[in-house]
């Protein structure tokens, strides 16, 4: 049962913490506008994180399960990193040509915000496992 409820938990966990820093960096106003994709910590990395380390520790960390898991975050990662970042890019360019804001701008992480949705993400699973 926790594998079913795991990652919603992680999904609302993170996106309750990535809020709670913007909210305090920005304010209420801007806060709002930064939900979604982008900022700390990386809620896509949390959720599958989250599923692979409870693998883990339920199963062990030496199994294909794991593995397969592992592989998954990994692709999660690099897209986050990589592919989402080159999105940014183009975003910004693309605004500055029309002379306004029409797409969203942050959309990729970087290696702290990935590092953090991995460490919630742990803390997560390790917290259902001792449950």
């Amino acid at each position: 049962m926790k594998y079913i409820f795991l990652p919603f938990i992680a999904w609302v966990t993170s996106g309750c913490v990535k809020f709670a820093i913007n909210l305090f960096r920005f304010g209420m106003k801007d806060a709002k506008k930064l939900i979604g994709y982008g900022g700390f910590p990386s809620t896509h990395t949390t959720i599958i994180s989250s599923v692979v380390f409870f693998i883990g520790f339920e199963k062990g960390f030496m199994t294909s399960n794991f593995s397969l898991g592992l592989g998954i975050l990994l692709i999660i990662i690099i897209d986050a990193h990589g592919l989402r970042r080159e999105v940014e890019k183009h975003s910004i360019t693309l605004n500055q040509l029309q002379n306004k804001t029409h797409l969203r701008e942050k959309m990729g992480h970087t290696w702290p915000e990935i590092f953090g949705g991995l460490l919630v993400g742990l803390v997560l699973s390790y917290l259902a496992f001792c449950i």
